[in-house]
């Protein structure tokens, strides 16, 4: 599976426009371990709404309504990052997960199209990880280390065509 990395300071903006453009699908939330932590939370979404408020005390998680997860934000120290799980077909019929690394292009045309997209982060050494069907798009943001690695905010649905016309403008503006 591939991950984007997002800028920080677009956190709680680009999981905005997630929730509010995307149907949440599951939301899970751990402590951080080398064996795997504690579940938290382990929530099918179906027919429910997945929200979230932030003010001075942290970042509360909503399943219709009810805080279901306080986060104090003490320690906080990376943003959001947006992954896919793809499956290339295969002859057996039960398909391969695609393993790729950090650059790719997440609309490579050699790739099959998200499967799922999730949304990860770690706050105050709890794993959040939130699921989509299908894909979440991406939008180019800035270079993070020129010319391999890029920061990506979450865009709007909408055509895929549209999104890479929109993206390769980006690179090339970047680019001059």
């Amino acid at each position: 599976m591939e991950q984007y990395w997002m800028p920080k300071k677009l956190d709680f903006k680009n999981l905005r426009l997630c929730l509010d453009s995307y149907s949440a699908d599951f939301l899970y939330i751990r402590l951080v371990g080398s064996m795997g932590g504690t579940v938290k939370i382990n929530e099918k979404l179906k027919g429910r709404i997945l929200d979230f408020k932030k003010n001075k005390s942290g970042l509360y998680m909503i399943i219709d309504e009810k805080e279901v997860f306080h986060f104090l934000l003490k320690d906080y120290q990376k943003g959001f990052s947006l992954g896919y799980e793809r499956i290339r077909p295969t002859d057996d019929g039960i398909g391969r997960l695609v393993m790729l690394s950090h650059g790719t292009d997440p609309y490579d045309p050699g790739l099959p199209e998200p499967r799922m997209s999730f949304l990860t982060t770690v706050l105050d050494h709890h794993l959040m990880e939130i699921f989509f069907k299908g894909r979440i798009n991406l939008k180019f943001h800035s270079w993070w280390v020129k010319p391999h690695w890029k920061y990506w905010a979450i865009d709007k649905p909408g055509s895929i065509q549209e999104s890479i016309l929109k993206q390769q403008s980006e690179y090339d503006e970047e680019d001059s």
